[in-house]
């Protein structure tokens, strides 16, 4: 039985969601910055951990001024 790189339990088929190349409990699977619970697209990776694409990842990690009114139209401290 695979086991969630989140809380590392036990991932049964009903319950897992596969993302990043692991399987995830539905739950578990959420934005490291904000928290939000992610889908298993819609979203990328940084060291291993899940971001939503918009507006985290493009934020946090992309060269600044990509996607001109997106990255620099958002600040995380």
């Amino acid at each position: 039985m695979p086991k969630c790189p989140k809380c590392n339990k036990e991932v049964y088929f009903a319950e897992w969601v596969t993302s990043l190349g692991k399987d995830w409990h539905h739950p578990c699977l959420k934005c490291e910055k904000r928290g939000k619970t992610l889908t298993s697209r819609g979203h990328a990776e940084h060291e291993g951990k899940p971001y939503c694409t918009h507006p985290c990842y493009v934020a946090m990690f992309s060269p600044k001024g990509f996607r001109h009114g997106g990255a620099e139209s958002h600040t995380f401290k």
